[in-house]
């Protein structure tokens, strides 16, 4: 599984980032651009996912890391961030709400 940290995803510029925790989550702070679908959403709105290669957070980077499993076998070029959101605010990279 292709996997980047917070300090590469926060370096990286135009690559479209996947937040796959639920909206309540989602709401109480996000990495800034961040579009959010969440994984129990996914089957529904594949539909919306960048047809570019993207990047997919959640908050640790389990879920995150198996919809990166499911999606890498249906032919997307996805990237999991590793320790999540959690690690991103853990960094001190600001967080939108």
């Amino acid at each position: 599984m292709n996997e980047i940290s917070v300090q590469d995803l926060h370096a990286r510029k135009d690559v479209p980032l996947v937040d796959v925790r639920e909206v309540h989550e989602y709401e109480a702070g996000h990495v800034p651009g961040a579009i959010n679908i969440p994984m129990s959403e996914l089957n529904e709105r594949v539909g919306e996912l960048p047809a570019e290669p993207f990047d997919v957070i959640c908050e640790l980077g389990g879920r995150s890391g198996r919809v990166v499993e499911a999606l890498s076998q249906r032919g997307y070029e996805v990237t999991n961030v590793a320790g999540g959101t959690s690690a991103w605010r853990e960094a001190g990279y600001p967080v939108d709400l």
